[in-house]
C-alpha cells in the first residue's frame, strides 16, 4: 500500500503518532483506541504493509516501532515536490511581474 494513503486513515495516523512518542505492543496500542484489537491488528499490518510500521519479536512480544526508512522515503518524495513547485510558482510569480 502507498504510504500516503495508510496515513489517510486518522485511526493509522494516530497510531503513528503514538509510535513516534514510544515503542509499544499491539495491546497496549490497541487500548488507546474505541475499537477492537482484531481491527487495531488490521491497521497495524496496514502500516507495515505501507513501509511506516516495524515490529520486532522480543521473547513472546511483539514490538511495535516507526521504520525510519519509510518515514524519510516520505521525506524526500515531500522535499522534492516542495522543490518543485516552489520553483514553478517562482516562475509563475515572474511571469505574472512581467520580468520573464
Amino acid at each position: 500500500m502507498d504510504r500516503f494513503a495508510a496515513l489517510g486513515d486518522p485511526t493509522r495516523r494516530a497510531i503513528v503518532a503514538r509510535l513516534a512518542a514510544a515503542d509499544s505492543r499491539a495491546g497496549d496500542i490497541a487500548a488507546g483506541f474505541a475499537i477492537s484489537a482484531p481491527a487495531i491488528s488490521q491497521h497495524l499490518k496496514t502500516l507495515r504493509q505501507a513501509g511506516l510500521v516495524r515490529v520486532e519479536k522480543r521473547g513472546r512480544e511483539r514490538i511495535y516501532s516507526l521504520d525510519p526508512e519509510g518515514l524519510a522515503a516520505m521525506e524526500r518524495w515531500v522535499s522534492e515536490t516542495r522543490t518543485l513547485w516552489n520553483g514553478r510558482l517562482d516562475r509563475l510569480s515572474r511571469l505574472l511581474e512581467g520580468d520573464e
